[in-house]
């Protein structure tokens, strides 16, 4: 055999494995993508059918939706593109130290960023949507980046009697969560129907998963937790609503708790309020709004009429200051909430990332968002 030839083998033969190399990662990345994705339509049917939310290809909001037509999308498209630093602070955000008491009180709440709270109710603890990632979207994958760290490690997490999960979008179901809280815990995950084949796949045990429909109900430790009525969408790909989304009460003996999720304004709130309210504590998104979609995000003053539908006492704002998802300037939902609670005498917490308070006791009210002078 010649020399070129031999030369030309060998060369073919290093092109070969340097492509092969490169592939191996893009291969891996691909299946993390895949697997993040969650259960496909098959998986998910069975459970689906049994809704009556469920059409018999996805599921669907009690009221119908505005529909955004190609136009706006297209301008909301370019807005995001090019608004800078407009929905991103000025400076660091400040964080509490995370401060866990050895007991659970009877109703506190420790904020960690964006919907993820860790509630006490009535001596058990409850985690709402975690979500420890950095980033909003599949693992590997550009998206949306952390505003602020998480305030503490999730391995510092005391031990829970429940996580619910609102929907199944990537900043409120983050696999990595969802495994992490599978090895360090021993409580059930209560989701909306269909959530609960992408749980199994990324295995979660089947005697951990309680799925409901909505105004179903388990008692979990003495807590009484029923899956209520919101107005949003789902989707982790391509396929939208597919699963379920909600809102959840969450009861005790002597106190009861309203977490949104994500969700607009909707009528259903004050049907909530009196089947399962009236609520101690109502844990509402105020941000992410914009107007070419009025049905899936609450505004700020949105919150506060929602507040007052759900019989709420106190209001705590969550969906804000972690992430940049909308046009509207960083501090802005917090702004308007606090003038429109002010207008309706809604009383507010207003904690700091990884801020616990006892709502019994005094409740955080300094303006922590405003940069230092």
């Amino acid at each position: 055999m010649s020399s070129s030839r031999i030369s030309r083998l060998r060369t073919g033969a290093l092109i070969t494995t340097v492509a092969t190399a490169a592939a191996l990662p893009l291969a891996r990345a691909a299946r993390a993508v895949a697997v993040s994705a969650g259960a496909g339509r098959r998986s998910i049917r069975p459970t689906a059918e049994r809704s009556e939310n469920f059409d018999g290809d996805t599921f669907r909001n009690t009221l119908p939706g505005s529909v955004i037509d190609s136009g706006s999308m297209a301008s909301v498209a370019l807005a995001m593109l090019t608004r800078g630093r407009v929905g991103k602070p000025t400076g660091t955000v400040p964080l509490a130290d995370v401060v866990i008491p050895d007991a659970a009180a009877g109703l506190a709440a420790s904020w960690l960023g964006h919907a993820t709270v860790l509630l006490e109710v009535d001596s058990r603890r409850v985690l709402t949507d975690p979500m420890f990632a950095q980033r909003v979207s599949p693992p590997g994958l550009l998206g949306p980046r952390r505003l602020h760290p998480l305030p503490l490690d999730p391995a510092d997490l005391p031990e829970l009697d429940a996580v619910v999960i609102s929907h199944d979008h990537y900043d409120h179901l983050d696999i990595g969560a969802v495994r992490q809280l599978v090895d360090s815990q021993h409580c059930p995950f209560l989701v909306p129907l269909g959530i609960g084949a992408h749980l199994r796949r990324w295995g979660v045990p089947d005697n951990r998963i309680i799925e409901l429909d909505w105004e179903e109900q388990a008692t979990v430790n003495g807590l009484t937790i029923t899956c209520t009525e919101a107005r949003h969408f789902s989707g982790r790909s391509l396929n939208r609503n597919t699963t379920l989304w909600s809102s959840w009460a969450i009861a005790g003996p002597g106190h009861r708790v309203f977490f949104g999720g994500d969700t607009g304004y909707t009528p259903a709130f004050a049907g909530i309020g009196a089947r399962w309210g009236s609520f101690d504590l109502a844990v509402l998104p105020i941000g992410a709004y914009n107007d070419s979609w009025p049905d899936i995000h609450m505004n700020p003053e949105e919150a506060v009429k929602a507040c007052g539908d759900l019989g709420g006492r106190l209001l705590l704002p969550v969906h804000w200051a972690t992430f940049d998802l909308a046009l509207h300037r960083w501090a802005e939902p917090v702004e308007r909430l606090i003038v429109a609670a002010k207008n309706s005498g809604v009383p507010l917490a207003l904690p700091a990332p990884g801020q616990r308070f006892e709502a019994a006791g005094a409740v955080p009210e300094s303006t922590w968002w405003v940069p230092a002078v």
